[in-house]
């Protein structure tokens, strides 16, 4: 019978202990936490059923030995985020828009992280006085930066005072009119989205924004969609995002529930993105094709509000790319110009071009 866990597990004993892996498992796993972090909260674990060797919350937070089989394409910075890093703890990608990395610790660790070689213990817990400052300074002096989005790490693992402080800094700055905040924390540790919490979110003189990650529809639990509704009730729009994961949400039933909950729960789909090549994640990953039949099946399926858009994050830096699948393709005939617009069903129609 499975332990309930009462603190974050954050050992492989531990995770024995309580019925996640089983003894045999303890020397390649603890090779596996000697590098990338573990914790599965609380919250977390009651989700994980201990009978089902395949269980799609388990393959999100559980250490496994596929960890340790790193392939040649991999890398331990596969979006390039030092390539764009001006100054410590920013990365400026786009133009209009800055990321601002305020911690590296997170409530849990997800397998398949793209940072999982820059969070976790034995990691910078979080910025210096003195590189705070100078992100600070950087945003104050980029007047193009319109956006600034709190990342890490997760955000949410800040004291309700420090986040507060953070969110007047940013929105005294003139410039600075939206602050996103990308976070687990209300599907992870849903307890934490307090009262002060979600106040210390709302500023005069930027709009707040939260971008809740989620990658199936059994993490929305009652606990978690409370920590959602405590922060849209008071006034802040939420949004998804969801990694496409082989095993956990890369069939249709699944994704279609994930996309549905989400909208329940008054957060719009956002991104649903493609696996990226962290080390030791390859068994995570689905491939482009797969992402993109299962796009197709969601046009047909369900509401428009449910669909996020299906994105790549090209290596090396270079920004995200919309890879759903394609529906409309110019041609001639009997010369005549004319477009090939495919329905969600496949069947192929010709629409007239533009005089």
């Amino acid at each position: 019978m499975t332990r309930r866990a009462a603190a974050t597990l954050r050992t492989v004993t531990g995770l024995i202990e309580h019925g996640l892996v089983s003894p045999e498992q303890l020397p390649a796993l603890e090779k596996v936490a000697a590098r990338y972090a573990v914790a599965v909260t609380p919250a977390v674990a009651a989700l994980i059923d201990t009978s089902d060797p395949h269980d799609p919350i388990a393959r999100q937070y559980v250490p496994s030995a596929d960890e340790l089989v790193t392939q040649p394409h991999e890398n331990a910075d596969p979006i390039g985020d030092h390539a764009h890093s001006p100054v410590s703890g920013i990365v400026h990608r786009y133009p209009d828009r800055v990321l601002f990395k305020l911690v590296h610790v997170c409530a849990v660790y997800c397998r398949f992280c793209f940072r999982r070689e820059m969070v976790g213990p034995g990691k910078e817990t979080a910025l210096s006085d003195e590189a705070y400052a100078g992100a600070l300074d950087y945003i104050r002096t980029h007047p193009e930066i319109w956006e600034v989005i709190l990342t890490g790490g997760d955000p949410l693992m800040l004291s309700a005072r420090r986040l507060k402080e953070i969110m007047n800094d940013l929105a005294a700055i003139d410039h600075v009119r939206i602050i996103r905040i990308h976070t687990r924390v209300p599907v992870a540790d849903p307890g934490r989205v307090t009262d002060e919490t979600v106040a210390a979110l709302r500023v005069s003189g930027a709009t707040t924004w939260v971008a809740v990650h989620a990658n199936h529809p059994r993490e929305l639990t009652t606990e978690a969609r409370g920590a959602c509704a405590r922060i849209i009730d008071a006034g802040i729009p939420m949004v998804s995002q969801s990694v496409l994961l082989r095993g956990v949400n890369d069939d249709p039933e699944t994704l279609e529930a994930l996309m549905r909950g989400f909208v329940e729960c008054r957060i719009k789909p956002y991104y649903l993105h493609h696996g990226d090549l962290a080390p030791g994640t390859a068994h995570l990953r689905t491939t482009l094709e797969e992402g993109q039949k299962l796009m197709q099946h969601l046009r047909g399926r369900v509401s428009g509000l449910c669909q996020p858009d299906y994105v790549l994050d090209i290596p090396g830096g270079h920004g995200k790319a919309p890879v759903g699948p394609q529906y409309l393709s110019r041609i001639s005939e009997d010369a005549e110009d004319r477009y090939r617009v495919a329905d969600y069903c496949g069947d192929v129609h010709l629409y007239p071009p533009a005089e």
